[in-house]
């Protein structure tokens, strides 16, 4: 029986568009299976040592792509769809992922797992972000307080928080001060129009990640009418880089979670 009747086949020259699908893969052992991979990759740092850059993430040109012969090309969201649909019209089978949750990103594990033959792998690295999680939700059940968290994506318009980071927020010991905008999937879906409705809001902690340019706290502090918010009150102003926090792979929970977990703790011992 050959490989492809026992079922044993698996892609072997994947390029990957956006940095999670690395991450993960890396973490899976099936770095040898990245045929090329984006300019915006990030983690494994390794990576960008090892791997030919083919891609931007929302623009390419596809013959680049094309020139590393994959078999398998991962991009992630809307804005790599028309990237994705060049491909497929080139022949080339494509796998858009679109994780906007936790769910999301184990799901995206398991697949990537399953797409590289990797399943047990998978299971394991499953397993040890879970533990992550247990272990924050088991260190914020110690306080009987919960700070208001508001957490900034951009900063002009001002956009709050996605899904998983909302997630992480509550995980740790938070309340995400505009929850009721992170299940919009779309960046425009959570702009908050008028920046007095975050002081309105009085968030205990603010938390700046600006995808693709490093947070500005003064510039925060100095918005007009913020300096009565508790967060900018009592030194409750902090950022956590983009590459930790905004891109939905396993470094949200491994790196992202436990940042905000340590402004959680910080904030409840000032409350002492």
């Amino acid at each position: 029986m050959n490989e492809y009747a026992s079922g044993q086949a698996c892609y072997r020259r994947i390029v990957c568009l956006c940095t999670e699908a690395v991450e993960t893969l890396y973490a899976l052992g099936a770095q040898d299976a990245i045929a090329g991979i984006s300019g915006f990759t990030t983690r494994p740092a390794r990576a960008r040592r090892e791997k030919p850059k083919v891609s931007g993430f929302s623009s390419s040109r596809i013959e680049r792509i094309l020139a590393v012969e994959p078999d398998l090309v991962i991009g992630f969201s809307d804005m790599q769809a028309e990237i994705c649909r060049d491909l497929a019209a080139a022949g080339v089978e494509v796998h858009l992922f679109n994780q906007r949750d936790i769910a999301g990103i184990f799901h995206m594990v398991r697949v990537l797992a399953m797409l590289v033959d990797r399943q047990e792998q998978g299971r394991e690295l499953l397993a040890g972000l879970q533990a992550h999680i247990d272990a924050a939700r088991l260190s914020a059940s110690r306080w009987t307080a919960r700070p208001r968290v508001y957490f900034e994506e951009w900063n002009d318009p001002l956009i709050s928080g996605i899904g998983w980071v909302s997630e992480l927020i509550s995980i740790a010991g938070g309340d995400d001060a505009f929850a009721e905008l992170a299940s919009h999937a779309g960046a425009k879906e959570r702009i908050i129009a008028d920046p007095f409705e975050v002081v309105r809001r009085e968030p205990d902690i603010i938390i700046g990640s600006w995808c693709g340019k490093k947070f500005q706290p003064d510039s925060v502090r100095g918005r007009p009418g913020w300096d009565c918010i508790p967060a900018v009150r009592n030194g409750m102003v902090a950022e956590i880089k983009s590459a930790d926090i905004l891109s939905p792979g396993p470094s949200v929970i491994t790196e992202g979670l436990p940042q905000i977990a340590a402004l959680v703790e910080r904030w409840q011992r000032a409350q002492l």
